[in-house]
């Protein structure tokens, strides 16, 4: 299957990936912590603030109507995207954290008591961690914690021996940002929802990497940041069935988010502006929504394809380098990989790596569990995406042998 671009053309949307760093072509390979932008969402976020800036549902002049509707086609395109069934299921948040956070204050004070369970996983990105966490201090709740394997796989059977007539939300990430791990969500949710317990699936590292279908995965909560899949920061989506949304108390009380205010009682708005208080990141929706179009025009099934081809490379061509230990080896991720060369320290080898010009991210990635589970104090992580080339790949490759040669 081929893009709907060239190589060339791709990477020519993107203006940052011209540039030279250290007086070398720049290799970024740090996607996993935010991808880079093309310049039809630069351009468009420049063209909103210079003739189209105006707040939204506010007013009934000329420059409101025309952000009003393009801020609700942007949520009817991130409802498309991930095929919700309704548009009044995505509600623009701050990011992925954001839309946890409100999760776990709404559905907490709704349906948590003290007793009872919240499930986690071990290979969870703190985002997915902490907020549970202190759901579980003002509770008095219990959070259980789902292990995995040495490759990288979660215990299924440990899973289903965690759930009790306690549990109350399982919370789990589609792909972990360190191992890579695409996990069977499918079958999480459908074990949870046997027993009647709703889900969360946190997809802050595989909504920019292929198809995801909320319906398919029948999750009660999708989670996304938009500066992670080409898309601008400060914004990012909760999808929440319609059912649950209702029930859910609002998180934040302010404009918009009212129906009616007066001293004696205040009444709420109808989703999905119940859960956006305040004036919201309407650029940045509508920034977001022009990424996900880009990703839909190039063909998200393509850009998986090629996506898996580099990370296959990567891996072969990392793994022929001596003393090199990859960490998460499951059949089924990203396109991350995660890797220490012999007993050099992660942060002096990325330091090394970044005067060749190569981006990596070096330490825990904001999931200290993982490395504990392995007994290391962080790894390189090397995280591509479609823009990227087999030439920054080998350069990644030799970059790692030079490395390992220097330290002898």
């Amino acid at each position: 299957m081929k893009l709907a671009k060239s190589i060339e053309e791709i990477r020519a949307d993107f203006p940052i990936l011209s540039m030279k760093v250290h007086g070398l072509p720049l290799i970024y390979l740090d996607n996993g912590a935010t991808t880079q932008k093309p310049e039809q969402v630069i351009q468009l976020m420049d063209q909103l603030y210079r003739s189209a800036n105006a707040n939204v549902h506010r007013g009934v002049h000329f420059l409101s109507d025309i952000v009003s509707d393009r801020y609700e086609s942007a949520r009817e395109t991130v409802r498309a995207f991930i095929n919700a069934r309704r548009k009044e299921e995505i509600i623009f948040t701050a990011g992925a954290t954001a839309s946890i956070n409100a999760v776990a204050f709404s559905f907490g004070e709704k349906y948590v008591r003290e007793g009872d369970e919240i499930i986690v996983s071990e290979m969870e990105h703190h985002a997915n961690i902490v907020p549970w966490q202190m759901l579980c201090g003002r509770k008095k709740a219990v959070l259980k914690v789902i292990p995995f394997t040495d490759e990288g796989l979660l215990d299924l059977e440990a899973y289903r021996s965690l759930i009790t007539e306690r549990t109350r939300i399982v919370a789990v990430t589609h792909a972990s940002n360190v191992l890579g791990t695409i996990n069977p969500v499918k079958e999480i949710v459908a074990e949870a929802h046997r027993n009647g317990i709703p889900v969360l699936v946190d997809g802050a590292q595989s909504i920019q990497h292929g198809v995801v279908d909320v319906t398919d995965i029948d999750c009660d909560f999708f989670v996304f940041s938009g500066h992670k899949v080409y898309g601008p920061n400060g914004i990012g989506v909760l999808y929440g069935r319609e059912k649950l949304l209702n029930e859910l108390p609002p998180y934040q009380g302010g404009g918009d988010m009212v129906a009616t205010v007066s001293f004696r009682q205040t009444t709420y708005n109808d989703l999905p502006f119940k859960f956006e208080a305040g004036t919201t990141n309407f650029t940045g929706a509508i920034g977001l929504a022009a990424a996900l179009d880009y990703l839909t025009a190039l063909g998200r099934e393509a850009v998986e394809e090629r996506e898996q081809a580099l990370l296959a490379s990567a891996t072969a061509g990392l793994s022929s380098v001596s003393g090199i230990r990859i960490y998460g080896t499951a059949p089924r991720k990203v396109s991350v990989v995660s890797f220490l060369p012999g007993d050099i320290h992660q942060y002096d080898a990325g330091m090394i790596l970044d005067k060749m010009g190569i981006a990596v991210r070096t330490g825990t990635h904001c999931a200290q569990p993982v490395m504990e589970r392995f007994d290391i104090s962080g790894t390189i992580r090397a995280s591509i995406a479609f823009y990227n080339t087999e030439e920054e790949i080998d350069a990644l490759i030799d970059g790692v042998r030079k490395v390992t040669e220097m330290f002898g």
